[in-house]
């Protein structure tokens, strides 16, 4: 191996390491804002839901496409929100192009029969996808405020009386409630999907929120002032997480962004890899879309600090790290060779450390926010420990798929907008054989996941001869996640 190569692999595996360490800062940081919004007492002026006056009305957007498993779960939960009809709409902005179209026709029809004011609004193409749907149904919502929620979401039937009180202060744009999940223990796929959540949804949005930096509305389970919409710019569908782009464009525009810990909506997770593989690849791609599309506006914008400009941009290069960490993965096996091969390149290995580093910092980040979910008892602590090493592996076997969502998007590569077929399962006995939406296509990436899967194989086996074993968890866990995703995606096709 030539100087320069080696070099140039030393260059990327550093830089690499560094960008992963200032992202695991940023998440420190997030960790004592979190813990310190905990112990303070909140105080906001509130809309007196008693009093019809001050009662607001209120248009529930339900964007559906092709749901035939939950559509009818869904109408059955959203009928029973207790709300004043008369300040009530709902809207089905229905863009599906099968069978189901009919099913949730005559549904609609049985609830509008009841007195419920509940339309059904059809589009003649899928123009801007869930954007497109949702600022369509824009035009025609009589509400003030505008509360949405994907197909497989749940809330409770007091969902709106917690939520829309806190429209009172005139500066709120956006009141966002925490996921919860229905089918957390189906299995090991949604265990840790669940573990990943949960820290977004407490870490993340509470550390932002607690001071002032910037959050995204989650596309589902929240509720936005129509106004808000509009003078931001309303919904666009150039990029995969309209959601994201959307709330940042209202927040440099000044609104204030209302996050609810306390207020949880529940919701299915897919429990198929390949749902999960979509669903992932729409999240990461988007994300770098909305990194490549808004971050110069964040960087140049003169009404926020330069601490929510940093915060906004490592939030917008979230997905990004999915890439460094890809990287530092594939080079670690050449720089375990030119460890045992240069002995005056000895000294570069101590920034190795920092991956460490970075390791114990999310461990104890996001044990804060698991016990918050899950109770802080030695049982909880000990499965903390399984679920985080084993979040972290599926994370690495997730690496490559996600990596190729984020090169995608940052330069630019436009693709459709993949919804994630859902399910209706919420226990183990409960089977998605037969799922008429499931992906059947082998993906490509699937051969070079194996081919990884074998390359960290041969990471384990280097470390014999060459006596050197500081790589070797990192290899084995490889090795693990990659494996995982690996047979589970062969099996799901099977």
């Amino acid at each position: 191996m030539g100087l320069t190569i080696t070099y140039f692999i030393i260059a990327i595996y550093s830089i690499s390491l560094l960008l992963i360490f200032f992202y695991s800062l940023a998440q420190l940081n997030l960790l004592v804002n979190y813990l310190g919004y905990k112990r303070r007492n909140q105080v906001a002026p509130k809309y007196n839901l008693l009093d019809p006056k001050e009662i607001p009305f209120v248009t529930i957007q339900l964007p559906i496409y092709n749901e035939e498993y939950v559509v009818e779960r869904l109408l059955d939960n959203i009928s029973k929100i207790e709300y004043p009809k008369s300040k009530l709409e709902i809207q089905v902005l229905d863009d599906s192009t099968d069978e189901s179209v009919l099913d949730t026709a005559k549904r609609i029809q049985a609830l509008q029969e009841t007195g419920l004011d509940i339309t059904h609004i059809r589009r003649t193409n899928r123009q801007g996808y869930k954007a497109g749907a949702l600022k369509e149904g824009l035009v025609l919502a009589k509400g003030e405020f505008i509360a949405i929620f994907d197909a497989d979401f749940l809330p409770s039937s007091d969902w709106l009386k917690k939520t829309v009180i806190y429209f009172k202060d005139k500066e709120i744009g956006v009141v966002q409630t925490r996921w919860g999940h229905i089918n957390r223990e189906y299995s090991t796929l949604t265990r840790i999907q669940a573990f990943a959540l949960d820290a977004h949804f407490t870490l993340e949005q509470v550390g932002r929120n607690a001071k002032g930096h910037f959050i995204n509305f989650n596309g589902t389970a929240g509720i936005w002032r129509k106004e808000c919409i509009l003078d931001a710019g309303n919904w666009e569908g150039d990029t995969l997480t309209e959601d994201l782009d959307l709330s940042y464009r209202a927040q440099l525009k000044n609104w204030k962004f209302k996050y609810l810990e306390d207020v949880e909506t529940p919701a299915e997770l897919p429990v198929v890899i390949s749902a999960a593989r979509s669903q992932q690849f729409r999240w990461n791609k988007g994300g770098a879309e909305n990194f490549r599309k808004t971050v110069w506006s964040v960087v140049t914008a003169k009404n926020i600090s330069f601490k929510t400009k940093f915060h906004g941009v490592m939030h917008l290069l979230n997905s990004s790290m999915f890439l460094c960490v890809f990287l530092v993965a594939l080079l670690s096996i050449p720089m375990m060779y030119i460890k045992n091969t240069f002995d005056h390149l000895g000294w570069i290995f101590e920034a190795t450390k920092f991956f460490i580093l970075s390791t114990i910092i999310l461990f104890v980040c996001y044990w804060f926010t698991y016990k918050s979910i899950q109770g802080s008892s030695f049982d909880n602590f000990v499965d903390y420990i399984k679920i985080f090493f084993t979040f972290f592996s599926v994370a690495l076997g997730f690496s490559l798929h996600n990596s190729i969502a984020v090169l995608e998007g940052h330069m630019g590569k436009r693709s459709e907008f993949v919804r994630t077929p859902k399910f209706n399962l919420n226990s183990i006995k409960d089977s998605w054989k037969g799922n008429k939406y499931l992906a059947t296509k082998l993906s490509p990436n699937m051969i070079l996941e194996a081919a990884l899967m074998l390359y960290f194989l041969f990471g384990m086996y280097s470390a014999i001869p060459l006596n050197d074993f500081g790589l070797f968890p990192f290899h084995f866990m490889l090795f693990l996640g990659f494996g995982y995703v690996f047979f589970k995606s062969l099996m799901a096709r099977a």
